[in-house]
C-alpha cells in the first residue's frame, strides 16, 4: 500500500513539473508574439530604398531565363 502512495506522489510531482514547464513555455511564446505583433512588415520602406525586382539595364527577362539564372547563380 505504501509503494502505491509513493508511486502516486511521484507521478503527481512529474505532472506538476510538466504542467509548470508547459505554462512557462506558453507564456514565453505569448510574450514573443506580443513583441512582434505590432511590427508592420508590409509598410513602405523609408529612406533611400530601391525596388529590387527591376532590372538595372531596363531589359525584360522572361521567366525561363530568370529560372535558369536562379539555378546557375543561386540568386
Amino acid at each position: 500500500m505504501g509503494a502505491w502512495i509513493k508511486l502516486l506522489w511521484q507521478s503527481f510531482r512529474v505532472f506538476i513539473l510538466f504542467t509548470g514547464c508547459t505554462i512557462l513555455f506558453y507564456c514565453g511564446i505569448m510574450w514573443v508574439n506580443q513583441e512582434y505583433q505590432d511590427q508592420h512588415r508590409y509598410d513602405e520602406p523609408e529612406g533611400s530604398a530601391v525596388k529590387v525586382f527591376n532590372s538595372a539595364t531596363g531589359e525584360t527577362v522572361d521567366w525561363f531565363n530568370r529560372l535558369i539564372f536562379f539555378y546557375v547563380d543561386g540568386e
